[in-house]
């Protein structure tokens, strides 16, 4: 039912905020960026017949006007009708807010929905991860040496260690792991921002990588995870408790076990999982908006767990006051 009801919906909402963030591509004001990918989202969103319910979103109520953790989203029901499907919503309305800033690659729109309880209530902390695709879903372990999971997705892919990349976030904090890669003879892609969109690209065949490793976002993990159930991927992951006044906080969320080693089905444990991304810079595995005389041209990926189904979608968005002729190609 989500699928039916919802993946034109979740589609137009993506690409929506991809073109309103898109206008402020390299003009260097993340924080503006970010706002206006979250209020075009929002928008769109109460003209959506549903009930959503705003489970990852851009803060706490007090620290976030719109999107915020427990926001009611979609059109209201006329006369109290409840047929409207009832969803828990994932938001990361510009990931990569400083690759659109700067206008450098893969920054993208995302949303992920599922069955009221089928997306875990993450906290906003940092997050162990390692992401990889289908051939080497069974074979990772968070608690093994980087050098030793680098040997088994190897295998899986019938592959030397020194022809796997590994995407990792250049961050001070990920030194050793940098270090242990490159010992173990991977190649490594340095991001600046975007493991959401690296974790994807791990999961499809043909993007040139086959793993993610590091500590990122924890909101972002289930985002992933939701793309993982849709791609038969898998994530790894384990929440970096830096205190007690935060293990406090996960655990007044309904998570029993802070220490916790989560799998793909444990981020997103729905049986009816959706999820939609557009471009917003040129990526790996989506292109960017492109603006033209005539209107906008966008370029998405909407997936379900449920039918199986991953699409790729190339839009023409024809401006109302276009004239002549249309180019299409």
């Amino acid at each position: 039912m989500v699928e039916r009801e919802l993946s034109l919906s979740f589609l137009r909402i993506v690409e929506d905020a991809a073109i309103a963030c898109a206008h402020t591509m390299g003009m260097g004001d993340r924080k503006h960026s970010d706002q206006v990918a979250v209020e075009s989202m929002r928008k769109t969103m109460d003209t959506v017949a549903m009930r959503g319910t705003i489970v990852i979103g851009e803060g706490e109520r007090d620290e976030a006007p719109m999107l915020y953790i427990g926001e009611k989203v979609g059109k209201p029901p006329v006369n109290g009708d409840h047929a409207y499907p009832e969803v828990d919503i994932a938001v990361d309305p510009l990931e990569g807010t400083n690759l659109c800033a700067l206008g450098t690659a893969n920054a993208i729109t995302v949303m992920a929905a599922s069955e009221h309880g089928g997306l875990l209530h993450a906290p906003d902390c940092y997050m162990e991860k390692i992401i990889v695709g289908a051939p080497a879903k069974d074979v990772i372990d968070l608690d093994l040496p980087v050098a030793e999971n680098l040997k088994r997705i190897a295998r899986r892919f019938d592959r030397e260690v020194d022809d796997l990349v590994v995407v990792v976030l250049d961050r001070p904090r990920h030194e050793k792991l940098i270090g242990d890669i490159r010992q173990a003879g991977a190649r490594i892609r340095l991001i600046g921002d975007g493991d959401l969109s690296a974790g994807i690209s791990a999961a499809v065949a043909g993007t040139g990588v086959h793993a993610v490793m590091g500590s990122g976002g924890a909101p972002e993990g289930v985002l992933t995870a939701a793309a993982m159930r849709c791609l038969n991927g898998e994530i790894l992951g384990r929440l970096v408790v830096k205190d007690e006044a935060l293990r406090d906080r996960i655990k007044s969320m309904g998570i029993k076990d802070p220490d916790a080693t989560y799998t793909a089905r444990d981020l997103a444990p729905g049986k009816e999982i959706l999820f939609a991304a557009t471009g917003v810079t040129e990526g790996n595995l989506l292109r960017g908006v492109r603006f033209f005389g005539d209107g906008v041209r966008t370029h998405s990926l909407v997936m379900s767990h449920d039918s199986g189904k991953v699409r790729f979608v190339d839009s023409i968005h024809v401006e109302k006051r276009a004239k002549g002729y249309l180019r299409l190609f």
